[in-house]
């Protein structure tokens, strides 16, 4: 999923992962830009997207964009913000895109009585960056939050943009009667449905192939991020956050993993290290979803980046 991409999502009747619950029948969606093959191509080729899908052309920035996409809909699913870490302009490249564009998608719902649910993206970054003291022992859950004065010191910008629209999206929501909840995934990996990379699977193939990597990771396949969205929206209890990761793991140990899994492949060396925090996902998983293992996630990642001719 490319970062800027929203789904507004109608319930239905369907399957899912097995798991024999209510499913989605009509799905609308929007881009920025419809004409662009690498945006919409592997959309059209989903199975059920003639009858079921439905794309929108619209922007995060521009007031009133979504009002088309969320008409009718019973349920709102804003995934889109921008996902990167380095940026010359944070104000305008991050945070106004990810702000002002979760308050316009907040504004359309409000204007649709048809809407029940908004389930909104987060990040465990509007979680845990913040000055309390962290470390293999300590353990993370949803009472933690982001503190934008110390995201801000350490130019943390996507931080930043992370935790000011969650922040402007409860208020909002509060203000004006909208039933919110927020969705808090980790570091995303697993296959990728695009034919590009976006900023995680580029990353982690930095990574695999010597480039970088960050010190850890708090890591959730991208098919639970998903389930756990729609699983937001159909359980009529959910409220509150939910954070989405399966483990914790330093470099070294994701690495040591993908060589186990891959004996032959060239993977690089580096020193071991303590995962600077780890995440309560009961919530999560009380609310239905089922974590895929790591291993799991990085063979279909891997395999995945194969198919694509991203990793040889």
């Amino acid at each position: 999923m490319k970062a800027y991409r929203k789904l507004t999502e109608t319930r239905g009747r369907g399957r899912g992962r097995g798991r024999g619950r209510g499913r989605i029948v009509c799905v609308q969606a929007n881009l920025r830009n419809l004409s662009d093959p690498n945006k919409v191509v592997h959309l059209k080729e989903l199975e059920g997207a003639d009858e079921r899908l439905h794309l929108f052309e619209a922007n995060l920035i521009e007031d009133g964009s979504f009002d088309a996409v969320v008409h009718g809909c019973e349920a709102v699913i804003h995934t889109a913000s921008p996902a990167f870490l380095e940026t010359t302009d944070p104000q305008v490249e991050l945070i106004e895109p990810a702000v002002n564009g979760t308050l316009n998608v907040l504004k359309s719902c409000s204007k649709e009585s048809s809407v029940r649910r908004v389930v909104l993206t987060s990040s465990v970054a509007a979680v845990s960056i913040n000055r309390s003291p962290k470390g293999p022992d300590v353990v993370i859950d949803e009472t933690w939050f982001s503190d934008p004065v110390f995201c801000e010191e350490i130019k943390g910008w996507y931080f930043l943009s992370k935790t000011l629209a969650e922040e402007a999206a409860w208020k909002f929501s509060k203000e004006n009667g909208i039933d919110l909840v927020v969705m808090n995934p980790g570091y995303v990996i697993g296959p990728i449905l695009q034919p590009t990379l976006n900023y995680t699977s580029e990353d982690f193939l930095n990574l695999i192939n010597g480039k970088g990597g960050v010190p850890s990771y708090r890591l959730v396949d991208v098919r639970d991020v998903a389930e756990a969205h729609i699983l937001g929206f159909e359980n009529p209890s959910a409220s509150g956050r939910y954070l989405l990761v399966e483990r914790a793991l330093t470099r070294s140990e994701a690495l040591e993993i993908l060589q186990k899994l891959y004996p032959s492949m060239d993977v690089p060396k580096i020193p071991a290290g303590d995962p600077s925090y780890q995440v309560c996902n009961k919530r999560a998983r009380a609310l239905g979803v089922v974590f895929t293992p790591f291993e799991v996630s990085l063979k279909d990642m891997v395999e995945s980046l194969k198919a694509k001719s991203f990793l040889i």
